[in-house]
């Protein structure tokens, strides 16, 4: 028979006591144990908040302050003090929402949209690119500024960019302001994409708010399927490859073999993808069961067909945000501007000039950086329209550059989004000069198989650039692929020794490469499974999560950004 003392017995032999302190622990910041969707204190603290949430359903304002002070203890939990930081920009981004929306004078409006733009770009400069640039200047001329102490807060860039897209979507006509600052303060706050997206438009979760609360069955079926999912991703599948062995190789990758490192590159990719798609599975999950939908973030990156179509599937909601409030303000296809021109002619004279200082070592970073040169002004001189596809491509590269300095503060960064915008505007010039067929043959599969086959190796080879931890780590791993021989032999005995971590990865890209329809299968028997059933496989993968725990829970990759 179970009884209180046995149920408390089984807690102690396998959590340990509780103390006093333990429970303090769960409400102070401690920068080492952040407050984690894939924690045993997330689901309980979640479990007691929803509770709560189910009996305010029917009120509004009473449900929403609930959720925004459950919002601003999850960052605090995340970021310490710095959540303060997030309730200071709210408040100055709301009033300068208003003052736009009741202006009258469009220059004026423009100037209050100038000054907000500043604000929020200035902030984050500050605590995100400052040290980067004291550095570049100290490079550059010689200088002796010292480095200043500054805390990175979690996820600053992604509720900048929303918040951002309020205020531009109100200048630009598209929807009304929130009636309060209560309203826009849940918008900006909503905790289950407040750290690492997916990066929620205000037409979009604005018109939510008003609607009346309406959780199906379907919607549960949904949420749980994407919570057990993600939890399987991020815990079991990217947490175990990235500490036992992409974290390792990346850090010394010329104390590992060539194989070790290709290997590596290809963890890497899965790991990332595992890490930011199971946060966004979970994030959506939450919101769904809170009665908010948010869009899809990822589609099966891997099976992109092209460049193009990669970025139509990889953090859509980042890359739907930066060509709706980038590319198009700098011009889109339509003109040139000078934000432009600049960024692409700054970073093609950056690489020619690294070309030639270290053309007396090697005459390989010359070729690169001529090459690269030479392909991007091909890309727009072969087409039969020059200056539109010119400016199109221009305005590319920026956008591309940009997205790659808002990852992070460095050259690698920097070159991870320069390579992405190259293939996108070589890829351009190819369907126009080579447009394709639609009919389904032989050949269109094998080509399409091709493609997909090209298109992931080129994705991975960018991916060593975004994860090295500088550019010279990163030249370091693709020099060391660069000797790779054929010896099965040693390679054998390499993925017997990391047996745990291949099979990983192969688990990882098999689910990733599933056909749609034995995912709609697997969906099609959890959503008619009994609810009992449900909670029972939720509480197993928890059991996972908590059993494959290595040195404490891994923060998401994105976090950093």
């Amino acid at each position: 028979m179970i009884t209180v003392d046995s149920i408390n017995d089984w807690f102690v032999q396998n959590f340990g006591a509780l103390t006093l302190e333990q429970v303090k622990g769960w409400f102070i910041y401690n920068p080492e144990e952040k407050l984690l969707f894939n924690t045993g204190l997330f689901l309980g603290l979640f479990l007691v908040f929803y509770f709560v949430y189910a009996f305010l359903r029917k009120t509004f304002y009473l449900r929403l302050t609930y959720v925004i002070l459950f919002s601003l203890f999850f960052y605090y939990k995340s970021s310490g003090i710095y959540f303060l930081l997030l309730l200071v920009s709210s408040v100055v981004d709301y009033g300068l929402s208003q003052i736009i929306y009741n202006e009258t004078v469009k220059s004026r409006k423009k100037i209050y949209l100038i000054i907000s733009v500043i604000l929020n770009l200035g902030l984050l400069g500050y605590f995100k690119y400052m040290n980067f640039m004291i550095v570049t200047y100290n490079d550059m001329f010689h200088g002796n500024f010292e480095l200043h102490d500054i805390f990175l807060p979690v996820g600053i860039s992604f509720y900048t960019f929303q918040s951002m897209s309020y205020i531009i979507e109100i200048y630009r006509e598209e929807i009304k302001p929130t009636k309060n600052y209560i309203e826009y303060l849940f918008f900006v706050s909503f905790f289950p994409q407040l750290v690492a997206g997916p990066i929620v438009r205000a037409k979009d979760f604005l018109p939510q708010i008003y609607q009346k609360l309406n959780l199906t069955k379907e919607d549960v079926n949904n949420a749980l399927f994407l919570i057990i999912g993600g939890l399987i991703k991020k815990t079991v599948i990217s947490n175990y490859i990235s500490v036992n062995f992409v974290d390792r190789v990346f850090d010394t990758p010329m104390s590992y073999t060539s194989f070790e490192n290709l290997m590596a590159s290809y963890g890497y990719a899965i790991q990332i993808y595992c890490d930011f798609s199971g946060y966004s599975d979970m994030a959506i999950g939450i919101a769904l069961l809170l009665g908010f939908k948010l869009p899809a973030n990822f589609r099966t990156p891997y099976k992109s067909v092209s460049i193009t179509d990669f970025w139509r599937r990889w953090h859509i909601s980042l890359s739907t945000w930066l060509k709706d409030f980038l590319y198009i303000s700098i011009g889109g296809n339509r003109e040139g501007t000078f934000a432009g021109f600049l960024f692409p002619s700054l970073f093609f004279f950056g690489l020619l000039l690294w070309g030639i200082t270290n053309s007396a070592e090697s005459i390989i970073p010359l070729v690169i950086a001529v090459g690269g040169i030479a392909v991007f002004c091909l890309s727009f001189l072969l087409s039969s329209k020059l200056k539109q596809t010119m400016v199109t491509n221009f305005n590319l590269f920026t956008t591309m550059l940009l997205g790659g300095l808002w990852h992070g503060a460095g050259a690698q960064f920097i070159i991870w989004g320069a390579l992405h915008g190259l293939a996108l505007a070589v890829h351009k010039i190819v369907v126009e000069l080579f447009p394709s067929k639609k009919e389904s043959n032989g050949f269109s599969s094998i080509w399409k198989f091709f493609s997909i086959l090209l298109t992931f190796h080129f994705v991975v080879f960018c991916w060593i650039f975004f994860r090295a931890k500088d550019f010279d780590t990163a030249i370091q791993v693709i020099n060391n692929i660069g000797q790779l021989t054929f010896e099965p032999e040693h390679w054998q005995t390499i993925i017997i020794g990391y047996k745990n971590v291949f099979l990983l990865m192969l688990f990882g890209y098999v689910w990733h490469f599933l056909p749609e329809t034995i995912i709609a299968k697997m969906k099609f028997v959890f959503d008619n499974t009994p609810l009992i059933g449900k909670a029972i496989v939720l509480g197993f993968v928890y059991w996972i999560v908590y059993a494959t725990a290595v040195a404490g829970s891994q923060p998401f990759i994105y976090f950093q950004f």
